[in-house]
């Protein structure tokens, strides 16, 4: 059963109506307070542009109200709301009657040119069990990692608030969120009808309301937060023993995915005793018969993981630390994941670890690319002619010795495949040098002479041996292969 957003048609239609003349929207914040206040306000500090406005101007009371969670009078609140009744708003659930005053019950977030319903985090309300997420870094994270290109069906699991099923709605004809919280399919309802969208809002836990069907595009932030016993807080601890919420996406993306499809998620796993982390996730890849491309941006120690997630004093901190050193679990990892349904009865599947959360969502298709060129010209890699991206650097470690500098390593490096965090991989110096001389007029295999002659070995084969890698990572690209750099 879809949910209802919390006002009707014409509700909806008189709170955007209000918001728009209020100038509550990043527009007309940058119109009213120009570009730098407007981007303080939506990153989540109000204080600035609150300064710089009147305090009876219906902007700052919903600044006030729906950002900070402050009581604000009731006259003020009615003329902001304006034409929606003051009442009507109280009746969905929007605000309440709070000491001389009115209160917001949920946060109405700016994001982009969208508005966002969720709840009010502390400490402006505290966090109840069944507390609705607005806008995170993990969430922005998902944000910058999916993948933009047209498609026709999209599923947003876990969808929450509905900040990705926003995004979504922008390159998908049809986008489906679940959730397991009532309240959470009415805010995210809510959300898209103020924003003039349509969506498939179904109720139930994880994959269950969509079986049987299969989407170009699954994208989840699932309650992914490894602990004992039962969930305190819903949109965060999934009720799985340790992190079989991760394993049960692998194994769910096959039946999801349509031919082509991708499933972009994020999660945490353990980093058990005994147990290498990077071949257990290639494990449950393979198994499922997926492409994949895994990327760990984070580790912490288990005393550091319970400090950053332990957001209620009522939490058992000691306990769920206790918990887990019994479990083997050394440390915690956090990253992304991105699956793709291609039909390869021996699946592409790469993990790796970088030091900081990457933003790579226009690189993945190239790099699947990359890997599809590779599959189809494995057997003859020295025939194909290769240019370097003008992004590709080299840079040379060295060390000091007794009689001054040796070199000690090389790293090649590209910026093109992240913003913020560039690609970069320790190479060999034949290597290094193979980049650095070639020859994008002529096939690789005519330029191994002068290789051959500073090496004095099967140049040939080495040079065979490393192409993939660097193929791979970018820091060559196969003449005429668009979208591969």
């Amino acid at each position: 059963m879809e949910q209802q957003p919390l006002l009707d048609g014409s509700g909806i239609a008189q709170l955007r109506e209000a918001l728009t003349a209020a100038g509550y929207t990043l527009e007309g914040l940058s119109e009213r307070l120009g570009d730098d206040l407007a981007g303080e306000v939506e990153g989540g500090d109000i204080v600035p542009a609150l300064r710089a406005l009147a305090d009876d101007d219906p902007l700052a009371t919903l600044l006030r109200a729906f950002q900070a969670g402050r009581t604000v009078p009731a006259d003020l609140m009615a003329a902001a709301l304006a034409p929606l009744p003051l009442a009507d708003a109280v009746a969905a659930g929007l605000v309440e009657a709070h000491g001389d005053g009115v209160r917001a019950t949920l946060s109405l977030e700016i994001y982009g040119p969208w508005w966002l319903l969720a709840d009010l985090a502390p400490p402006a309300r505290p966090m109840a069990a069944d507390h609705v997420l607005g806008i995170t870094g993990s969430s922005l994270a998902l944000a910058d990692y999916t993948v933009r290109r047209p498609v026709g069906s999209a599923l947003d699991l876990c969808t929450g608030g509905g900040i990705e099923a926003l995004h979504l709605s922008q390159h998908a004809e049809h986008v489906t969120g679940t959730d397991l919280l009532p309240r959470a399919l009415r805010l995210a309802a809510t959300t898209a009808a103020l924003n003039g969208l349509d969506w498939e809002l179904l109720l139930g836990d994880m994959f269950a309301p969509v079986a049987g069907r299969r989407f170009d595009l699954v994208v989840a932030n699932p309650p992914f937060i490894i602990k004992p016993g039962s969930p305190s807080f819903v949109y965060r601890d999934g009720g799985r023993p340790g992190d079989a919420i991760i394993t049960e996406m692998f194994a769910a993306a096959p039946a999801l995915l349509t031919d082509g499809g991708l499933m972009q998620f994020e999660g945490e796993w353990a980093h058990r005793a005994g147990v290498d982390w990077a071949e257990r996730l290639a494990g449950l890849a393979a198994d499922a018969g997926l492409d994949a491309w895994i990327v760990e941006a984070n580790a912490f120690a288990p005393k550091d993981y319970v400090e950053h997630w332990a957001t209620s004093p009522e939490e058992d901190t000691t306990g769920w630390l206790d918990w887990l050193h019994a479990e083997g679990i050394e440390s915690l990892g956090w990253g992304v994941v991105t699956l793709r349904n291609a039909g390869h009865a021996a699946p592409t599947v790469r993990v790796e670890r970088r030091e900081a959360w990457p933003r790579f969502g226009g690189d993945v298709l190239a790099w699947f690319a990359r890997q599809d060129w590779l599959r189809a010209h494995g057997s003859d890699l020295l025939a194909a002619r290769y240019e370097v991206p003008e992004e590709v650097t080299l840079h040379v470690e060295s060390v000091r010795s007794g009689t001054g500098w040796a070199v000690d390593g090389h790293r090649l490096a590209t910026a093109g495949a992240f913003d913020r965090t560039p690609s970069q991989e320790r190479v060999s110096a034949l290597a290094a040098d193979l980049v650095g001389a070639c020859d994008p007029a002529r096939p690789l295999a005519g330029q191994l002479d002068r290789l051959a002659e500073s090496y004095g070995r099967d140049v040939p084969a080495l040079v065979a041996a490393l192409v993939p890698e660097l193929v791979e990572g970018g820091f060559l690209s196969p003449v005429g292969m668009s979208g591969l750099s």
